[in-house]
């Protein structure tokens, strides 16, 4: 019998197929200003009392048909264009179905969940600081947690979760259909984001509305 000690395997390349893209970008401060001061705007009418700690309070869907996010929408729809044209697409008529403000207090948290009926959902950070400035995105195929054999290192290639780190104008957009969550607020303040859903126009009119609507 052959001693298997003497046979050795090297891969001449390692391919990484069906990847998943997170597309991010950071906003100027220019840009940022009148964006963010809008959305606290809205939050201060929309919830003048703040979010009891530990808890995570979210707005209506609609907030890209408001006047005061119009920059935050033409930033969305640039987003968009650029992620399409990246990905070579030949559909390019979209709408917004859904934008809405999520204000986590200290301890507030997002378990994780995917949004439904949508081609693209995505992130844009309003108040973000040390202790609330990542989201988490999740291995998208159940299958492959079957089995998980202890590992001496984390690394790209073996690891379920991706950490992404954020700041104050970052715009995040990523598939509808991956799984992402977030950690407790471990600061002492609070965490304001504005999330939000893409679709297919002629999609959006004839299927099923998002779970997430534009209400």
């Amino acid at each position: 019998m052959d001693d298997p000690g003497a046979m050795r395997f090297e891969a001449a390349e390692v391919l990484r197929l069906f990847p998943v893209f997170v597309w991010k970008a950071q906003l100027p401060a220019e840009a940022c200003r009148p964006i963010n001061a809008a959305i606290r705007e809205l939050i201060a009418e929309l919830a003048p009392d703040a979010p009891a700690p530990g808890t995570l309070w979210q707005s209506g869907h609609a907030l890209h048909r408001r006047p005061g996010c119009a920059g935050l929408a033409r930033a969305i729809v640039a987003a968009v264009h650029e992620v399409f044209e990246f990905l070579k697409l030949g559909h390019r008529e979209f709408a917004i179905t859904g934008c809405w403000a999520n204000v986590a207090a200290p301890g507030g948290w997002h378990r994780m969940h995917c949004h439904p009926n949508n081609f693209l959902s995505g992130v844009y950070y309003v108040e973000v600081q040390e202790g609330a400035e990542t989201i988490n995105f999740h291995d998208p195929r159940p299958q492959a947690g079957v089995i998980r054999p202890p590992v001496t290192e984390l690394t790209a290639y073996n690891t379920d979760q991706v950490v992404v780190n954020v700041a104050v104008g970052t715009l995040l957009v990523f598939p509808a259909w991956l799984p992402h969550s977030v950690d407790p607020n471990r600061s002492a303040h609070r965490r304001i984001s504005v999330s939000f859903n893409v679709m297919f126009r002629d999609l959006a009119e004839t299927l099923a509305p998002p779970l997430w609507g534009d209400e």
